[in-house]
């Protein structure tokens, strides 16, 4: 699928600013990954009169095929051979809004440092989509695009020119011209009203697509005389999500109307005050610590090594600074439900490049685990034997070597604060030992030490000045000695 963006310039304005505008240099022709195919930006033309970025989007089929597994996503969701035969790979559709966003991110939020005051302002734009399927026909494309400043040309595309008694296609060859409007809005319009237009998306829409079509209709989708019909269709027709981005636009508009901020609009409930607070559990005040952890160390790529059921990944997938995240574990069974708590089958494309699970026993070396920003052994250790512990300790700090590595085990000499807890037993029953802080302190210094590491100690839970915290946390980071005779 094919989409171009031209714009025209002056010797004081010349259109080659628009390379700068997209960080897209005219003079490279550049490809990017997505999960369905290559994403290639080229420009036919770059002169200081006229200048044309292209998107060229090749769509692997067979991606589409295994990733959509028979459901109906990818594919033209009307047709009963829809995952093998469809228009997916030539038709402006999801596939090719995701990849605008993926491949222009930066020009979608108006952000260029290069000519930041060139962001602001308003270009002679020309749009053009080869092939786009418009349900609804080309009445429905202008009603969508003309509001918003664009003045439309879409041509039926003929369902076969040599046979014009057929009639014509659900595809319009769709033109957008504009002088109105910045290269921002014009991305976000097409991000949002391409996968409208086509009806169709090729990934389970979850609630967090309801906040990515709020930032993306932010000062235009409020006030659209189609609003309706471009919150539902882009929501797949979810009535509870619909309803949900229905309400939140009207906010928007009645704040808009009065001058004032949503938040002083959406005011009619006071927030719940009680006397008494919950505790927050332990397995939630370790999880929050480490993430604590991993941000501190500007970790981006991180191992969850024993990620059980998956809560810990879950968690850290909600930061968007984690960009790669792997969760590996040695039971299968453990491996299945933590894909079916993070919806793997229906998590969007983007999520869906940034997570992977996959089984691996620490008690080996693992190539797989290598080159990672951080690893993350919480709650793993104790399940080992001990003289198992000095293959684990190889296999992390001496073969895959992350630059951080956060460990976090109990502490046994607060177990007599659980009163449901009998005298002299563990926390768990799979649990093979537990430590006290000093016998933690003596095995990590010692790893540390031969492995090249500094280590600190952090508590977790609330800290009893007798016993000390329920969860002892130790935070390994590589020292520059170690990583200069590394590299």
């Amino acid at each position: 699928m094919f989409l171009t963006i031209t714009t025209t310039g002056t010797p004081e304005r010349p259109a080659t600013d628009l390379g700068f505008l997209l960080h897209k240099h005219p003079d490279n022709a550049q490809a990017f990954s997505t999960s369905y195919g290559k994403a290639h930006v080229l420009y036919p033309e770059a002169d200081a009169e006229r200048c044309t970025a292209a998107l060229l989007l090749e769509v692997d089929a067979v991606a589409l095929v295994r990733r959509g597994k028979g459901k109906g996503r990818g594919g033209a969701p009307d047709a009963a051979l829809a995952q093998y035969v469809n228009d997916r790979p030539y038709a402006a559709s999801s596939l090719l809004a995701v990849a605008l966003s993926a491949v222009f991110s930066s020009a979608m939020r108006g952000v260029c440092t290069a000519r930041p005051e060139r962001a602001g302002q308003p270009l002679p734009l020309r749009v053009e989509v080869p092939a786009l399927p418009a349900r609804g026909g080309p009445d429905l494309v202008r009603n969508l695009f003309a509001p918003l400043g664009w003045t439309v040309t879409a041509e039926p595309v003929a369902l076969d020119a040599e046979f014009p008694e057929w009639g014509d296609s659900r595809y319009v060859g769709l033109v957008l011209e504009s002088e109105t409007l910045t290269l921002a809005e014009a991305l976000r319009h097409l991000y949002v009203l391409l996968p409208v237009l086509d009806d169709a998306k090729h990934y389970w829409v979850a609630s967090d697509e309801v906040d990515k079509l709020l930032r993306a209709g932010e000062g235009w989708l409020p006030g659209h005389p189609e609003q309706k019909l471009i919150t539902s269709r882009y929501l797949s027709r979810r009535w509870s999500l619909t309803r949900e981005a229905m309400e939140r636009l009207e906010l928007v508009r009645l704040a808009e109307s009065d001058d004032s901020e949503v938040e002083e609009i959406d005011n009619a409930v006071e927030p719940e005050t009680g006397t008494e607070e919950k505790p927050t559990p332990l397995a939630v005040l370790r999880r929050e610590a480490i993430v604590d952890a991993l941000r501190t160390s500007g970790a981006a790529r991180v191992l969850d090594l024993g990620c059980g059921q998956g809560q810990l990944v879950q968690a850290l997938l909600k930061d968007t600074r984690f960009t790669e995240i792997v969760g590996t574990d040695v039971s299968m069974r453990a491996l299945t439900i933590a894909g079916r708590r993070l919806k793997l089958d229906r998590m969007g494309e983007r999520q869906a490049a940034r997570v992977q699970l996959f089984q691996s026993s620490l008690a080996y070396t693992d190539n797989r685990l290598k080159g990672y920003d951080a690893a993350v052994l919480s709650e793993v250790i104790e399940h080992l034997d001990l003289p198992r512990l000095p293959a684990l300790e190889y296999a992390v700090f001496g073969a895959a070597r992350p630059r951080t590595v956060v460990v976090t085990t109990p502490n046994v000499e607060y177990n007599v604060r659980w009163e449901t807890l009998p005298a002299g037993h563990v926390r768990h029953g799979d649990h093979r030992f537990e430590w006290t802080r000093a016998e933690f302190g003596e095995w990590a210094g010692k790893v540390a030490q031969r492995h090249g590491y500094d280590v600190e100690f952090v508590p977790v839970g609330p800290e009893d000045p007798e016993v000390g915290p329920p969860t002892q946390m130790a935070v390994f980071r590589m020292t520059t000695v170690k990583e200069e005779k590394a590299a």
